[in-house]
Order: C-alpha cells, then sequence, then structure tokens
C-alpha cells in the first residue's frame, strides 16, 4: 500500500474506534466520571478536610487531582483497546485486516490512537468536575500534554498486547484487577512516596504509573518525587518496547490466526 492509502486505512481504524466510543458514551465517559467526583468528595472534601497542607503549600485535594485524573486516563485507555481488539478477535474481522495490504504498524496505531483519544476524553471531563472542588493553575502545560499523551498510549499498547493474548472475555479483565489496580493505587496517586521508609520507598520507584502521574503532577503543580527527565525516559522506553513487542505479535499472528 502507498502512503496515501495508509493514511485512508489509518483515519478508517481510528474513527471507527473514536465513533464507537461516542456511540456507546453511557458506558464509556459517563462512569469514569461518576466514580472520579466520588474520590473527589469522600477523599478530597472529607478526608482532605483533616489533613490540610501538604507539599509545596498545596490542598490535599489539589494534590490528588493529578493522580485521578492520571489514573482515569491509563484506565480507560487500557479499557479501550483491550475490550475493542479483543472483540475484533472474537468476531474474526481481525483476520480480514491482516490479510489485506494494510501495513501492521497501521493497524496498531489506529487502534492505539483510538484509544487514547477516549482517555484524553475522560481526563478532560475529570479534570473539568475537578475544578468545581479546587483551584489548579498549570504550571509547565508541555510538561503537561506530553505526560497524558506517553501514559494513555502505554496503557493502549499494554491492553493491545493483553488482548491479543487473551482467550476469553474473562482474560480481559485479570490484568486490570491483579496489576492495574495494585500498581496504580501504590504509583502516589494519593501520597508522596516521601512517606515511605526503605525498602518501600525503592520498591515504589519500580512502579512505572508513579512516573506518569509524578510528571503529570509537576506539569499541573510544579512538584515531584521523581526527577522529570528521568520520567520521561521511563516512559518512552515503555512506548519502544510495547510496540515493538506488539507489532512482533502481529507479525507472528499469535493468538490471532487459526
Amino acid at each position: 500500500m502507498n502512503s496515501s492509502a495508509n493514511l485512508v486505512a489509518l483515519y478508517t481504524i481510528t474513527r471507527r474506534e473514536i465513533m464507537r466510543v461516542v456511540r456507546i458514551w453511557t458506558q464509556t465517559l459517563i462512569p469514569p466520571v461518576i466514580t472520579m467526583t466520588l474520590y473527589f468528595v469522600i477523599f478530597g472534601k472529607l478526608i482532605g478536610s483533616r489533613i490540610g497542607t501538604i507539599e509545596g503549600g498545596f490542598t490535599y485535594m489539589q494534590y490528588i487531582v493529578p493522580g485521578l485524573v492520571m489514573m482515569s486516563i491509563i484506565n480507560n485507555s487500557y479499557a479501550n483497546i483491550s475490550s475493542s481488539f479483543f472483540g475484533a478477535k472474537f468476531q474474526r474481522s481481525v483476520e480480514e485486516m491482516l490479510v489485506s495490504p494494510m501495513p501492521n504498524w497501521v493497524i496498531l496505531l489506529g487502534y492505539v490512537t483510538g484509544s487514547v483519544a477516549r482517555g484524553l476524553v475522560v481526563g478532560a471531563l475529570v479534570l473539568g468536575i475537578a475544578l468545581f472542588f479546587t483551584s489548579l493553575h498549570l504550571m509547565h502545560p508541555l510538561i503537561t500534554l506530553a505526560s497524558v499523551v506517553l501514559g494513555a498510549t502505554i496503557f493502549a499498547l499494554a491492553g493491545f498486547v493483553n488482548a491479543i493474548y487473551a482467550k476469553k472475555f474473562d482474560d480481559i479483565a485479570l490484568v486490570p484487577t491483579f496489576v492495574l489496580t495494585p500498581l496504580t493505587y501504590l504509583g502516589g496517586v494519593f501520597y508522596s512516596i516521601k512517606m515511605l521508609g526503605e525498602p518501600w520507598q525503592a520498591l515504589s520507584r519500580a512502579n512505572p504509573i508513579l512516573y506518569m502521574v509524578n510528571t503529570f503532577r509537576f506539569g499541573v503543580l510544579g512538584i515531584s518525587d521523581v526527577d522529570v527527565g528521568i520520567a520521561f525516559v521511563v516512559m518512552i522506553g515503555f512506548v519502544a518496547g510495547l510496540s515493538i513487542l506488539a507489532l512482533q505479535l502481529l507479525k507472528r499472528g499469535v493468538g490471532l490466526r487459526s
């Protein structure tokens, strides 16, 4: 396929994924917003009012907002692509794409772009809700944007790999339940890792979500538990590694061809 045909194919897959999100918006957009609103009320208002100000003179509500926004972005990016691509496997429509002249990178990029779009839309909605509870001043807009795009891309790619290996719908829920949720809650969303003693602080630095949350927090508030430069290296490394893995799995047809 030439470049113009690749662009048409990429646009078609991306548009289909985005329209899927829009068509079932009551399932894809509203539930995460309601969940995060409850987090803001319970943790931010009720518990946060008793904690007072923390690092940098910010209120507890202001401190947890970046973490909760990033949590909603990565959860929805992951969930979107894992369910969508596994659905294509289940319906055998993915086989039609694999036998077409469409390059594997177009298939991967189309699905990832659609999932990142859902993650960013949910993140924007959650951030808008947060502004009803507290005030925020964007300190570093470019770092903020880069961190959310990279974070959404990492977990979209991870969801794609999960969907390739999954043999039944139950397999889709295993990773979010037993891997993604623990990593998110231990990733500095609700606390600074400086509050932890050793070896827990060192172990926390092995959690990739810690770098995503703190980079986004640095972009919004200007504070971080990790070096932002190192965080970007970690995130870019994950994007590159997961992209290579996903493309190799597509090329070999692992879990895709009967």
